[in-house]
């Protein structure tokens, strides 16, 4: 069985703790001459123990070596700078071009408007009467537009309320004729007062009442 995974925490107890350092730290002086003869690279290794002992490897001199590593981060540190300052002056050049048309989109805005026009000569004059002229053209258009779009709307509406209109009085007209219709009285229908001359005689007179209103009936 392989071994179990080791917590990375400070070992507490001092026995172990040094046990521990002495194996992991020849493992790594192994680890940085393999390195350096496997891959022809310069290594320098340098530790220190919790008692303060030093323990260095160098394939060529720890001296040398860190003197290379200072060059490297010095030329580093120059080429960043560079590039910072590179950076600022670009964006210091970009500012510049902003604020630059923003002035000139000002001053546009106010020349447009009537105003601050006294130091103009008579070419930008005519300049920004084209520039106007052409402004009201597009203006005059896009009203134009508008209130066609809005006419036609409008006349569209005025054929639809007709149409409504026109069904409306139909509806209205044949409400009226069946109200008529149904006020009209059915043919051969008695009369009411001969209904109540029934009826009354049905009671007074019985069988003969009704015979007598027959006759009268035929004689008339």
């Amino acid at each position: 069985m392989g071994r179990g995974k080791i917590e990375i925490k400070r070992i507490e107890n001092t026995t172990n703790r040094q046990v521990t350092f002495c194996k992991r730290r020849n493992g790594l002086l192994k680890k940085a001459y393999e390195l350096s003869i496997l891959c022809d690279a310069e290594v320098a290794l340098i530790v220190f123990s919790s008692r303060g002992r030093l323990y260095e490897y160098a394939n060529s001199s720890i001296k040398s070596t860190i003197e290379r590593y200072k060059k490297v981060c010095s030329a580093e540190c120059s080429n960043t700078t560079s590039i910072i300052e590179a950076n600022a002056h670009y964006y210091q050049q970009e500012a510049t071009k902003l604020k630059q048309q923003i002035q000139i989109l000002q001053n546009t805005n106010r020349h447009l408007m009537g105003e601050s026009i006294s130091s103009l000569t008579v070419k930008e004059l005519k300049q920004l009467e084209n520039r106007l002229e052409r402004g009201l053209t597009r203006i005059r258009s896009k009203k134009n537009e508008l209130m066609f779009a809005e006419i036609e709307y409008m006349q569209r509406k005025e054929v639809e309320l007709q149409k409504e209109n026109v069904f409306l009085r139909a509806k209205v007209t044949e409400d009226e004729e069946n109200e008529q219709t149904n006020l009209r009285p059915v043919p051969d229908q008695l009369d009411h007062h001969q209904v109540n001359f029934f009826q009354v005689n049905m009671l007074n007179g019985g069988p003969s009442s009704y015979s007598d209103h027959q006759t009268a009936l035929h004689l008339g």
